[in-house]
């Protein structure tokens, strides 16, 4: 297999994107979804922790590369349809969250309404200083 024909076999969007699941690898929860492009992908494979595509930054972001909480990535995984990919990850610092939570599922639909049923462990404005 060449370099590249890993690359290939994902099933890339419209836009050469794929959804990413970040996953503890010790407990299986999820920690976060995020976005990769082909760069992406292959830098987190080179660096073994994950780089994803920002959307809205529209550029390459190691993960943790502002907050410090880096994912060191232990697996990789493509799923059935090869259009999603699964990280195992291990989370440095516990907190995945941009809002300083160990994972972005936080809110969970009680009676109608989403309420925030985890803690914050660390406030975001200590996390991300400007």
């Amino acid at each position: 297999m060449n370099s590249e024909a890993w690359l290939n076999k994902v099933n890339w969007s419209a836009d050469g994107l794929v959804p990413a699941i970040a996953q503890d690898a010790s407990s299986g929860d999820i920690l976060m979804v995020a976005w990769m492009n082909r760069e992406a992908l292959k830098r987190t494979v080179e660096l073994s922790e994950a780089v994803y595509w920002s959307r809205s930054r529209k550029k390459l972001w190691h993960k943790g590369e502002e907050s410090g909480h880096t994912q060191k990535v232990k697996e990789i995984r493509l799923d059935c349809d090869e259009d999603v990919v699964l990280l195992k990850i291990e989370q440095t610092g516990g907190i995945a969250c941009h809002t300083g939570r160990r994972s972005c599922f936080f809110q969970c639909l009680e009676n109608g309404e989403w309420k925030a049923v985890d803690p914050v462990l660390k406030d975001p404005h200590e996390i991300y200083r400007k």
